[in-house]
């Protein structure tokens, strides 16, 4: 299975986001924001200037400007390319090469000064990197970028299980389709998270 083609579909307004189970609110202090996977090559399976990637890189480049004014912390997840087969483990099975020799590995926006890359090899965040010490003392996530039902559910997922509150923004996260979409969010809201549209993140 190869990763599929994304038909244009709208993201959710702030009155069909799912409710959650805790009031958990954003803290600059203890926040770091975790741009997940925004490399050309998920992107390009959007269509350029439609809903969900048009207003998705437009929230995040206001978090991004919000967090660098707040000194919150920037990170960005990216798959390396190239990747051997025992590198890639069971999902070159589940969804092939991935990030293949010669394929658009690099990130989608150039980063800023201050902002760190780091290399990310399975769906969740922290299996197998540095965002645990990127942390350090910081004990909430806030989590943006593709894909939502995948990568950053299972970030939120394990963000709990490390008591580190996770934060997914619901305008600022794009899927496979609207489905989709509303799924993780209300897998992140019921068990691990908060899901709030990008204006609520660092409200001015």
């Amino acid at each position: 299975m190869s990763i599929p083609v994304v038909d244009p579909y709208p993201l959710p307004e702030v009155e069909e986001l799912p409710r959650g189970r805790v009031s958990w609110k954003v803290e600059p202090a203890r926040a770091v924001l975790l741009v997940h996977d925004l490399q050309r090559h998920f992107l390009r399976y959007y269509t350029p200037g439609t809903s969900p990637l048009a207003p998705m890189l437009d929230a995040i480049a206001g978090l991004r400007a919000r967090a660098a004014a707040l000194g919150v912390p920037v990170v960005f997840s990216a798959q390396p390319g190239g990747q051997t087969p025992a590198q890639r483990g069971l999902q070159l099975q589940m969804w092939g090469d991935g990030v293949g020799p010669g394929a658009p590995a690099e990130i989608a926006v150039p980063l800023a000064d201050g902002e760190t890359l780091m290399p990310k090899w399975r769906y969740n965040a922290f299996h197998r990197t540095t965002l645990d010490t990127l942390m350090g003392t910081r004990d909430q996530l806030i989590i943006c970028g593709v894909y939502a039902h995948i990568g950053v559910a299972a970030t939120a997922t394990d963000a709990f299980m490390r008591d580190i509150q996770a934060f997914v923004v619901s305008d600022a996260v794009a899927d496979f389709s609207r489905a989709d979409h509303d799924a993780a969010l209300a897998r992140v809201a019921d068990h691990c998270g908060v899901v709030l549209p990008a204006a609520d993140v660092f409200p001015t």
